[in-house]
């Protein structure tokens, strides 16, 4: 089984490094009244870790609210 997560966790790391290479070119993004220009991949990756948090904080208060009416 700790086979088959290394593995995992190496495709998916080949995968994310392929995604970074091949979105290099910068990429402008406005944010209401604000307009930034940052390469690609950056935008790629602030968008996953406001995907985690939201994620993260989500699992977060559904679990306790669950463990209170226990």
């Amino acid at each position: 089984m700790a086979k088959v997560k290394l593995y995992t966790a190496l495709a998916l790391i080949a995968i994310v490094l392929i995604v970074l290479f091949q979105n290099r070119e910068p990429v402008e993004t406005k944010f209401l009244f604000a307009s930034i220009t940052m390469p690609r991949a950056a935008l790629l990756g602030v968008t996953l870790l406001i995907g985690m948090a939201a994620g993260v904080l989500l699992t977060l208060g559904l679990s306790r609210k669950s463990s209170r009416k226990h």
